[in-house]
């Protein structure tokens, strides 16, 4: 198909894709407003050696996953929902909660998503504490040069987590642009085979047009044109 045509139909049907991306992009801001809102509190504890010898640094990279897995239990929940008084179960508490380790810097991530910003807060940071406490606890049965401690970096880092609006209103404008261009398509698909016009016959069948058949002229146009008969009588 010669490009000139693409804008041809661009300029007829252009409209159908413009008014789907506004429809799916409206309708993705309305449902991104009435969604309800998701914060998450992000904080990180660092594994520190005592010492920067190998064989304990490679050591205390190697305990980072089983860090994580001791501190991400029911009962470690349990212990942070009596702390903060919060009316809710351990799995509940857990189910929101993501814990990640990462070897390169030696550092626990904590996640926690609460509708309340404050509570995802205290959360986090609560938890982060009980890694540190129990680090501290456990080197005291060690001498000072294998300690290995959780170091708190920090307050917790608060953001909205979900919805994020304006992602999801430029998504839902790309995709009605989609979904616009493909109802376009299917238009022209099924009009392709409709030939209105001596040029869609020479392009669709490859054949030279002859003649053509003019439209039939009403009645009235037609008694208009004879003028032997304006003024004689009518006959039976």
């Amino acid at each position: 198909m010669p490009l000139i045509e693409y804008f041809v139909i661009l300029r007829r049907r252009g409209w159908i894709v413009l008014l789907m991306a506004a429809l799916v992009a409206g309708s993705a801001y309305v449902f991104s407003k009435v969604q309800t809102k998701i914060y998450r509190a992000t904080i990180e504890v660092l594994i520190d050696p005592s010492r920067p010898d190998l064989g304990l640094t490679t050591s205390a990279k190697t305990l980072l996953r089983s860090y994580v897995a001791w501190l991400d239990t029911r009962d470690n929940a349990q212990k942070v929902i009596a702390t903060l008084n919060l009316d809710q179960t351990p799995e509940t508490l857990i189910s929101h909660v993501n814990m990640a380790a990462d070897d390169s810097r030696f550092v626990i991530q904590i996640d926690v998503d609460d509708q309340n910003q404050t509570t995802a807060g205290k959360v986090a940071l609560e938890w982060a504490d009980l890694l540190r406490l129990w680090r501290d606890s456990e080197n005291t049965t060690t001498t000072r040069d294998n300690w290995v401690s959780a170091v708190v970096l920090g307050l917790p880092e608060i953001s909205l987590y979900r919805p994020q609006t304006k992602v999801n209103t430029l998504a839902g404008g790309i995709m009605g642009l989609v979904l616009g261009g493909i109802i376009v398509f299917v238009l022209e698909y099924f009009e392709a085979g409709i030939l209105r016009s001596p040029q869609d016959v020479e392009r669709g069948l490859s054949l030279s047009v002859l003649a053509t058949i003019p439209s039939a002229e009403p009645a009235n146009a037609r008694g208009a044109r004879r003028p032997w008969n304006k003024g004689a009588p009518d006959h039976a």
